[in-house]
């Protein structure tokens, strides 16, 4: 799918009213593919993968990697495929494009399920010693280029398979299907995805945090009803209750704990699909 950011990879499947779901990462959009088969019967899913991730195009530098960047890019996709007004679920980055995109487009959303996030500013707000150890990622992705992408690449599925195994309640990759996890690493042997992906993180630690700090000055809310889903041993969670800090963030909120570590669509389908069915029927 073609935008003026460039071309967007995307799967649309099911039927019903449309249901954006955004990846996260160190993912692709195939990390939907279990709750997809749980709401492909009442929904149409439209499932992309974000800006240099996956199979569409990186973004030219770290500005066109910022979540307001990544979220006008979906929103053009979504009036290409003729969606004015639709749903939004998004897990990990794709959390941080689905709740900007409420914030920037509310005219768009018309219901928003963000999964294991708190708002990015928030996250940097709370970055003591125990937050940082935890995340420490989210300071190391952000060094300038080309120091992150030229370490990671040196040993790009030990550092792959350490990141997703250890954010996991289980501590082991198995709840990632062969494909997927084919497509992930295929991704961290791809310099230029290294490079988007740190380029994400780099937005994250600046052009995003400005963002959501002038959102809060502003007085700005999202107007959406809202889902929090976070996993009981996920990362959100380690910071204080997710709900609550939602709840500055949002009008209309709730939310619940997941069985599960940070990738609740793949560690526990069911009952993420389960919860997300709800919200949005």
């Amino acid at each position: 799918m073609q935008t003026r950011g460039g071309t967007v990879a995307v799967s649309v499947l099911g039927n019903g009213p449309p249901l954006l779901l955004l990846h996260g990462f160190p993912q692709t959009r195939l990390m939907w593919e279990k709750v997809a088969d749980l709401l492909a019967d009442s929904h149409t899913l439209v499932i992309p993968d974000l800006p240099g991730y996956g199979d569409s195009d990186a973004p030219g530098n770290v500005e066109d990697a910022s979540k307001r960047a990544m979220a006008t890019r979906m929103v053009e996709m979504m009036d290409a495929l003729g969606y004015t007004a639709f749903d939004v679920a998004g897990h990990d980055r794709g959390g941080r494009v689905a709740y900007r995109m409420a914030l920037d487009h509310p005219q768009r959303v018309r219901r928003l399920a963000v999964l294991d996030i708190l708002p990015t500013s928030e996250y940097w707000a709370r970055m003591d010693r125990a937050f940082a150890l935890g995340i420490y990622h989210w300071t190391f992705l952000a060094q300038p280029a080309p120091l992150p992408e030229t370490m990671i690449g040196g040993a790009p599925d030990f550092w792959l398979e350490w990141t997703l195994k250890t954010w996991t309640a289980s501590q082991s990759l198995d709840c990632f299907g062969p494909e997927a996890m084919a497509q992930y690493r295929q991704g961290f042997h791809d310099p230029a995805r290294l490079t988007a992906m740190c380029d994400d993180y780099r937005a994250g630690a600046t052009v995003d945090v400005t963002h959501d700090l002038a959102s809060r000055k502003a007085g700005d809310r999202i107007e959406a009803p809202t889902l929090c889903l976070w996993g009981a041993s996920g990362i959100a969670q380690s910071a204080e209750t997710p709900l609550d800090v939602w709840r500055i963030w949002c009008r209309d909120v709730q939310g619940e704990a997941i069985r599960s570590g940070h990738f609740l669509p793949e560690e526990n389908p069911a009952d993420t699909g389960a919860a997300l069915a709800r919200f949005f029927t």
